[in-house]
């Protein structure tokens, strides 16, 4: 059974759970009716299942690979681009002024998560261009989005990030690259850039770079960074590919996963390029682009959960080992209770990520479509899930494909099942963007700056999904409020703490945090349908307690992290 976008799922959440149709209420995303969201999803799911997914595992077997200095892409990845792009998939949520569509970013979510679970690898290439027309739309001169962002909106451009050096991972103030002006608004960029997803390929005509760089008078740390717009063609007066730049590939990375998305060792050498944000402003720019990132990539591991739990699914069902222990089963391991254990798990984790996601979109598309306060509040409350959308989506991802290779059993661990390719293409998604680890940190060090109020806005949302859960589901009630007493009391304890002892337990608050968030959209989900009751029960009990533990673990404090010395650590004492 080939995958297929869960367009149902993304319908009965947006419907039923989250609060998707107060947008179709502003004026920003008033086209955003139900019946437009149909369309949209209906096209994108055909698109991916269609067309993306059949390539899947022949981008994973043929990977994209180096040729005197081109980048040679999978075979059909250049063909299904062009379906992408002349689709209009990569303006979904750009602004119409650019030839964009103008839709909420909650959709665009959606889109992506569904591209992702068909096609992982070629998914990146069109959402690094969405990170970089959002960036643009928000910081670039009219001059540089005049002739940008029609051609990357449209796709006949792709855009990436350039960030990462080999001594400046995520500490991107360490950045050594450099730029020196050349006295007629343009710059002299120079510098190695490493882990550069699509950083040249076959599939478009040019190749639009966003660098990090250092101005000569630039203070260091990340005061002192530029961001420069970079063409791998200059374009000519007419706005075409023109002149090539001093911009080549170094090599290919040798990947665990993801061999269908070339990931390169970009050189500048005095390559032409242009300020974006103003000189200084680097930092800024970047974040714009690294937001909607975070959201994106913890989309990508929901991609590979859902692709994962379809294929275990399929194997359990189709799988016959021993005897059926079951009145009426199918006859096959899906019978089985501990295989069933792993199923639901893998179901209900899936859809606990794929809410937070999407809930964090909405709030986000919000905080651009309202004015004063409410515009504030809803910043805040996107902000708060970005990090958690990001560390517990690509987690999940992890979890459950790993889990999705367990259900195979051993023919799991050959690459022929397919099942190996999920866990591999996703592993990387934990590291992608700020480690999950710094995305824990973000959420208790930046995100309680505030005194913990748009932390506690969140939590009260899920106390009133207890209230209203009492009259008929009343155990599942009583044991979210029991977790979320218990995360308030972590989250007090975060507020009054140092900032060593917060960082310390910041990956299991996180975790705690997530897991109480999902508990609540999975009740909600049961209270809008019955159906749903069963997989709410599943996660509340067996998932849900596992956020007291992590509640505990957070408020150890740094103390015992350095309980053993390096050496001691090492084995050598």
């Amino acid at each position: 059974m080939p995958y297929r976008a869960p367009v149902s799922e993304y319908e009965f959440y947006l419907n039923n759970v989250l609060n998707f149709a107060s947008l179709a209420e502003t004026e920003k995303f008033a086209e955003a009716t139900p019946e437009t969201v149909t369309a949209i999803l209906t096209e994108a799911a055909k698109l991916s299942d269609e067309v993306m997914a059949p390539l899947n595992r022949n981008g994973d077997l043929q990977g994209a690979y180096l040729e005197n200095g081109v980048v040679r892409t999978s075979p059909g990845f250049a063909d299904a681009y062009k379906m992408i792009a002349e689709g209009g998939w990569v303006g979904l949520t750009a602004d119409p002024e650019y030839g964009g569509m103008g839709l909420p970013n909650t959709l665009g979510t959606c889109v992506g998560e569904m591209m992702g679970g068909a096609n992982l690898a070629l998914s990146l290439c069109p959402l690094l261009s969405v990170g970089q027309i959002d960036a643009m739309e928000h910081h670039a001169s009219n001059d540089l989005k005049d002739l940008y962002l029609p051609k990357l909106i449209s796709g006949e451009w792709t855009g990436t990030m350039n960030l990462t050096e080999p001594q400046a991972g995520s500490d991107v103030g360490a950045v050594r690259s450099k730029a020196e002006p050349n006295g007629d608004g343009t710059y002299r960029v120079s510098g190695q850039k490493i882990f550069i997803s699509w950083g040249d390929h076959d599939v478009a005509e040019n190749i639009v770079h966003m660098v990090l760089a250092r101005l000569p008078d630039a203070a260091p740390g990340t005061k002192g960074l530029s961001l420069f717009l970079v063409p791998k063609f200059i374009p000519d007066a007419d706005g075409n590919p023109g002149k090539r730049n001093a911009v080549n590939v170094v090599s290919l990375e040798h990947k665990m996963g993801l061999h269908g998305s070339p990931t390169a060792v970009m050189d500048y050498a005095d390559a032409t390029g242009w300020l974006v944000g103003g000189e200084h402003n680097g930092i800024k720019a970047m974040f714009t682009m690294m937001n909607a990132a975070r959201l994106g990539v913890g989309v990508e591991g929901v991609s590979q959960a859902e692709a994962a739990t379809q294929k275990a699914v399929e194997y359990a069902r189709d799988r016959k080992q021993g005897r059926t222990p079951i009145e009426g089963g199918e006859g096959a391991i899906i019978d089985f209770a501990d295989v069933r254990r792993n199923l639901m798990t893998m179901k209900s984790m899936t859809a606990a990520a794929r809410a937070i996601c999407l809930d964090c979109a909405i709030s986000l598309d919000l905080a651009r479509a309202l004015d004063g306060q409410g515009a504030k509040d809803m910043a805040a409350r996107g902000g708060v899930l970005t990090p958690i959308a990001k560390a517990f989506g690509t987690d999940a991802g992890c979890e459950v494909a790993s889990l999705g290779i367990q259900v195979h059993g051993g023919m799991g661990y050959i690459e022929e099942t397919g099942a190996a390719q999920y866990y591999r293409d996703v592993r990387v998604t934990a590291i992608y963007e700020g480690t999950n680890g710094i995305q824990a940190m973000d959420l208790v060090g930046r995100k309680l700056m505030d005194g913990g109020a748009a932390v506690g806005a969140l939590l009260e949302e899920v106390a009133e999904t207890v209230a209203a859960a009492r009259a008929t589901h009343p155990e599942l009630s009583d044991r979210l409020a029991g977790a979320l007493a218990t995360l308030q009391d972590a989250t007090d304890w975060m507020l009054a703490a140092e900032a060593n002892d917060r960082n310390a337990g910041a990956s299991p608050y996180l975790r705690a945090f997530a897991l109480v968030l999902g508990g609540h959209y999975l009740l909600k989900a049961a209270l809008a349908d019955a159906a749903r009751a069963s997989l709410a029960a599943f996660f509340i009990r067996q998932i849900l307690p596992q956020s007291e533990a992590a509640c505990q673990a957070s408020v150890e404090g740094a103390t015992p992290l350095y309980a053993l010395t390096g050496d001691e650590l090492a084995g050598l004492v």
